[in-house]
C-alpha cells in the first residue's frame, strides 16, 4: 500500500509539476508572442516616422517651389503689364500716324487735282498763246 501510495503520490506530483510548468510555459509564450508584437509595432512606428519625414520633406519642397512659381508668375505679370502699357502707346501712335496719313492722303488728291487743273488752264493759256 505504502508503494503504491509513494507511486501516486509521485504521479500527483508529476501531474502538478505539468500543470505548474504548463501556465508558465504559456505565460512564456504568450510574452513571446507579445514581445515580437510589440517589436513589429516598433518597426510599423519607425517606418511610419520615416514616411512621415519624407512626407514631410516632399510638402516642403513642394512650398519652395509654388512659392518660387509664384514669385516667377509675379514678375511675369509685372512684365506683361508693361507690355501692355508700351502696346497701348504703340497703338495710340500709330493711330495717330494713320489719321496723319489719311489727311497726308487727302491733302495729295486736293493737290493733285489743283494741279490737273492748272496743267489744264496753263494748257488751255499755251494753246490760246499759240493761236494768238
Amino acid at each position: 500500500l505504502q508503494k503504491e501510495l509513494l507511486k501516486y503520490k509521485q504521479e500527483a506530483r508529476n501531474l502538478q509539476g505539468i500543470k505548474i510548468s504548463s501556465p508558465q510555459d504559456a505565460l512564456q509564450q504568450r510574452l513571446i508572442q507579445q514581445d515580437a508584437a510589440v517589436l513589429q509595432l516598433k518597426q510599423e512606428l519607425l517606418r511610419a516616422n520615416m514616411d512621415k519625414e519624407e512626407l514631410h520633406n516632399q510638402n516642403v519642397d513642394l512650398q519652395r517651389k509654388v512659392e518660387e512659381r509664384n514669385r516667377l508668375l509675379a514678375e511675369y505679370k509685372k512684365e506683361l503689364c508693361q507690355k501692355d502699357r508700351h502696346l497701348q502707346q504703340h497703338q495710340a501712335k500709330l493711330d495717330e500716324m494713320l489719321r496723319q496719313l489719311s489727311e497726308a492722303s487727302y491733302q495729295q488728291v486736293d493737290l493733285e487735282r489743283e494741279l490737273e487743273h492748272k496743267e489744264a488752264l496753263l494748257a488751255h493759256c499755251m494753246k490760246r498763246e499759240a493761236e494768238e
